[in-house]
């Protein structure tokens, strides 16, 4: 007779294959989760544009500066945060990189001595020309009149102080001051040739305008400089400081699109089209490179006119010009 088969090991062999089985989906379908997470993970962080976006002027990152900042590390100055720590009192931005506020200085020196043969010709080519119409229109909003005192900050090759010279007259005085001797040693020569003898030119730094005294001067315009200044809330009081009582700041400076397409269209040409004719023209790409960066590291419209109030000046406004590319701030001390 034959005896019944003993099902029990046959049930308890077929469980633990099931079992097995389900661990080794649930383990795959964790397996799956994981990387998938890590996938997402490593395109959120890693995921690289080539040209910055329209963000708000003295917060722009590149994803690829960012990138480099989780990789590389954070112990190399050119490697951290791009904005200074609000606890290191030491670090300024250079660009898109962080450096120590005594390097800047040196390094826009050196930027500056580099194109200052061709900074003329390279204004004319990256604006199309249109830098003369802003610098124009800045000048109509100084009042500027014969016998006023007039302090040019920045004034590197001269084209406002040239226009001052001839405003103020006999009677009047123009400073042509700027922190780079290349700089000033061209628009000296240039402005001795065109006969502006009512002119004189001093080597000084915007952040203390040490050489002049408290209440000088009528006008103080700075055009196309401030962007390069460390400490520019230093500049805009020593600024107030030299101003006569009832003077009047103008700055001219490269500012913050109004229109998002124009902005992102300015960033495409400001990251290409600017270091390449650096390249080709000043033989400098670098330069055009800190160029592009730096204005987009300064402040933009509003920022700038409550700077200028926390400064002391009264009754600040500014205009838009280009769209916003361009902007004359304007302010007056009390």
């Amino acid at each position: 007779m034959i005896q019944p088969t003993d099902k029990q090991p046959a049930e308890q062999h077929a469980k633990a294959s099931q079992q097995t089985s389900t661990s080794q989906q649930t383990s795959t379908s964790i397996t799956h989760e994981r990387q998938s997470a890590d996938a997402n993970h490593f395109n959120q962080h890693f995921n690289q544009q080539t040209l910055p976006q329209g963000t708000p002027q003295g917060q722009q990152q590149s994803r690829a500066m960012l990138n480099e900042q989780m990789i590389h590390d954070f112990s190399s100055p050119t490697h951290q945060s791009l904005n200074p720590s609000l606890n290191d009192e030491d670090m300024t931005h250079f660009g898109y990189q962080t450096v120590r506020k005594s390097e800047k200085q040196a390094r826009v020196a050196d930027v500056f001595t580099s194109v200052a043969k061709k900074y003329d010709v390279m204004n004319d080519l990256m604006s199309f020309g249109i830098h003369r119409l802003w610098k124009r229109y800045a000048i109509s909003l100084t009042g500027v009149r014969a016998g006023q005192q007039v302090l040019d900050i920045a004034g590197g090759t001269g084209d406002l102080a040239k226009v001052f010279s001839r405003e103020v007259g006999r009677t009047g005085k123009v400073i042509l001051s700027d922190i780079n001797p290349a700089m000033l040693e061209v628009g000296r020569e240039r402005l001795i040739n065109a006969g502006c003898a009512n002119v004189d030119f001093v080597l000084a730094n915007a952040e203390d305008l040490s050489p002049f005294a408290d209440d000088s001067f009528d006008l103080v315009t700075i055009s196309f400089g401030l962007r390069n200044v460390t400490d520019k809330d230093a500049a805009l009081r020593s600024m107030y400081r030299v101003l006569k009582p009832g003077g009047r700041l103008l700055v001219l400076e490269f500012s913050k699109p109004v229109f998002e397409p124009l902005s992102k269209a300015y960033d495409l040409y400001s990251f290409t089209a600017l270091p390449l004719m650096g390249k080709i023209v000043a033989g400098d790409a670098d330069s055009y490179q800190y160029l592009a960066e730096s204005i987009r590291m300064h402040p933009d419209q509003q920022t700038l006119k409550q700077m200028m109030s926390q400064a002391g000046f009264v009754n600040c406004d500014f205009h838009n010009l280009t769209g916003g590319i361009v902007a004359v701030h304007r302010g007056f001390k009390a």
